[in-house]
């Protein structure tokens, strides 16, 4: 008897210790509510429990996450919200207009772990209690209007892995943060007032992390020379290390030092021997421009879509010169090629103008950019058809062996794949024509102009791409069972005038070399594929995961390091689930959506069945099509469509 009162009063004591730790919660959540504008006045505070409420995350006893990105919260947070949530493991207040300084009574936060303050106003320089948060592992304070210095005690945080500070008004040098080590996988400070020498624990950040400052040193293609006034003189790799215009030294008796001297007579003969250089390339650009081209062949079509996002693309906008031209840069096709012609396909016939090598040849042409298989043109004819034309490399199979696995990609003939119109083969060189997509990829909507006057893709254009691709990939799926598109991503997903999803660059992945196989697909690639040329059906249902994955979370899994977790993005969306909100992980666009929580929610987790380690644990094509045309079909049919 005694036992069974002893467990009742602990039982009793346990239950009002969580009834009071909820109760102090919710009055911080209230204060804050009161003191900032936005969705916090959505919440229903007639629930007796804050677990309730949107945004919030709770375990058995406390509130452990606020999540408030990009809900129009204002104002400066007040003092003592925080010091009441000891508890919380994760802050993100991300994309909001949120102003002031950080709240001092953060720092009774012990546990927190992640820190998303991102896209607000906050101003003044980084508190003091900030360095004492040695539980952080991601604190992201880009893209507000913190000043001063970069301390060198974030070497303190010794758990940190993402350290983001970028678009600031941050001056001064950066601080060497060796002692954090290798465990800071993210850092960036682009973007603010900052000088001098990047530090050498530092230097294996992408060049991306320092751009917008008067920095030196790699990865920046600026040397640093020294010191003057207290901040360092740089010089770019291909100047003249030595020389210092406006500061050459003089020896004692006032005329200039030997140094000098050797300095200038060495400068003046780089600066010949540059001149020389630059004279020889364009005589050899002029001369270029003279060779003649030779027949070109009628091109086929090419199902890979280029990339043109910013920083994925070598290529650019030509300017206007004709194919022939612009191919020159590839390498000659020898003249005579035994009468060959551009070859077309029997779905092409009929619904264009069929036009010749010579057309082509002359057409006024584009440089799109540099793809997996090859560089694509934009090639305009001379009659107003528009085309796109894609020279492959590294294609060394007999044209008996390329015709065969060619004409098997032309006869692909569905309303959600990108024909291939033609194709042209010699021995040096394979083209292909496609019909052109003046909207462009996927990746390049998603991840191009973030700037003014992006139009945001909203739900219902994000589940129309979804559902396109997904038919896409269904109908080749049903094929044959050896059939697979082998190279599915963002930038293979072209997007017609009227929103609807088309399939590029399918049956192209075993054409080519081994070697040709880039490292910018290791986003999307499944986990068992060793072999470019031998990617299963569940192999490409796994790349289709990372890609629904990719328009939910707006992050590209091709730069591994934009992901929070500094991890490929399936892991970083599985961590996050399991101890976030998963509303955090959305893209910031997305959650202006009305009423598509729940949806959204579902074709997430379809993403992560789809992107599971274990082939045999992913749907089919046909069952992946199945439900997204659930999830989205009614809102497609009602022609819900906004233009991006």
């Amino acid at each position: 008897m005694l036992l069974f009162i002893t467990h009742i009063l602990l039982l009793s004591l346990s239950t009002h210790t969580v009834t009071s730790d909820l109760t102090t919660d919710r009055a911080a959540l209230l204060a804050l509510r009161s003191a900032v504008g936005g969705r916090t006045l959505l919440w229903n505070t007639t629930k007796p429990t804050p677990c309730q409420w949107t945004g919030i995350q709770c375990d058995q006893n406390n509130v452990v996450g606020l999540h408030l990105p990009g809900v129009s919260l204002s104002g400066e947070l007040p003092v003592g919200v925080f010091g009441n949530l000891t508890m919380l493991k994760t802050v993100s207040l991300r994309y909001n207009a949120l102003t002031g300084e950080l709240p001092g009574d953060l720092k009774e936060c012990s546990v927190l772990r992640n820190v998303y303050l991102q896209g607000n106003k906050f101003s003044g320089e980084l508190p003091e209690f900030l360095y004492g948060l040695k539980s952080v592992v991601r604190l992201n304070l880009g893209e507000n209007n913190f000043s001063g210095e970069i301390s060198d005690k974030f070497n303190r945080m010794t758990r940190l892995r993402t350290l983001y500070l970028e678009r600031n008004m941050f001056s001064g040098s950066i601080p060497d943060l060796v002692k954090l080590g290798d465990k800071l996988e993210q850092f960036n400070v682009s973007f603010n007032l900052l000088n001098g020498s990047i530090p050498e624990s530092l230097r294996g950040m992408p060049l991306s992390s320092f751009v917008g400052n008067h920095l030196c040193g790699s990865p920046l293609k600026k040397s640093c020379l020294g010191t003057k006034n207290g901040s360092n003189v740089g010089i770019s790799d291909g100047a003249l290390a030595g020389i210092v215009i406006g500061n050459v030294k003089k020896d004692d008796k006032g005329g200039l030092s030997g140094g000098a001297i050797a300095g200038i007579v060495i400068g003046s003969v780089f600066g010949v021997l540059l001149l020389v250089v630059v004279l020889f390339v364009c005589c050899r650009k002029k001369k270029s421009k003279k060779t003649s081209y030779g027949d070109v062949v009628t091109v086929k079509e090419s199902r890979e879509t280029v990339d043109v996002k910013k920083g994925e693309n070598e290529g650019g906008k030509g300017d206007g010169v004709s194919v022939a031209a612009a191919s020159m840069s590839m390498g000659e096709v020898e003249s005579g090629n035994g009468g060959k012609k551009l070859v077309f396909f029997e779905n092409s016939v009929g619904k264009d103008k069929v036009f010749g090598l010579d057309d082509l040849l002359r057409a006024s042409a584009e440089v799109l950019g540099k793809g997996t298989f090859g560089t694509a043109y934009k090639a305009v004819l001379e009659g107003g058809t528009v085309v796109t034309v894609k020279r492959l490399k590294e294609v060394i199979i007999s044209e008996r062996e390329f015709k065969e696995k060619i004409e098997a990609v032309g006869a692909m003939d569905h309303e959600n794949l990108v024909p291939l119109k033609a194709y042209y083969y010699s021995v040096d060189e394979k083209l292909l024509v496609y019909d052109y997509m003046p909207m462009g990829s996927l990746s390049a909507l998603l991840h191009g102009n973030k700037g003014a006057g992006r139009t945001p893709l909203d739900w219902d254009f994000r589940c129309k791409i979804a559902l396109g691709a997904a038919r896409g990939i269904e109908y080749l799926h049903s094929q044959a069972p050896d059939i697979s598109h082998g190279n599915i991503k963002s930038s293979n997903i072209l997007v017609t005038q009227s929103n609807d999803a088309r399939v590029s660059d399918f049956g192209l992945a075993r054409l080519v070399g081994a070697s040709a196989t880039p490292t910018r697909i290791a986003g999307y690639r499944a986990p068992e594929v060793t072999d470019s040329h031998k990617v299963s059906q569940k192999a490409d249902v796994y790349s289709f995961g990372v890609l629904l994955l990719e328009l939910l979370t707006g992050k590209a899994p091709t730069h591994a390091l934009l992901n929070e977790e500094g991890v490929d993005l399936p892991r970083w969306v599985q961590s996050t689930v399991r101890e976030e909100w998963t509303a955090e992980i959305f893209d910031i666009e997305l959650l202006r959506s009305q009423d598509t929580e729940e949806k959204m929610v579902q074709l997430l987790q379809l993403a992560m069945d789809c992107s599971a380690q274990v082939p045999d644990q992913r749907p089919s094509a046909s069952e992946v099509t199945k439900q997204i045309e659930a999830l989205c079909r009614p809102r497609v049919l009602e022609g819900q469509n906004p233009e991006p």
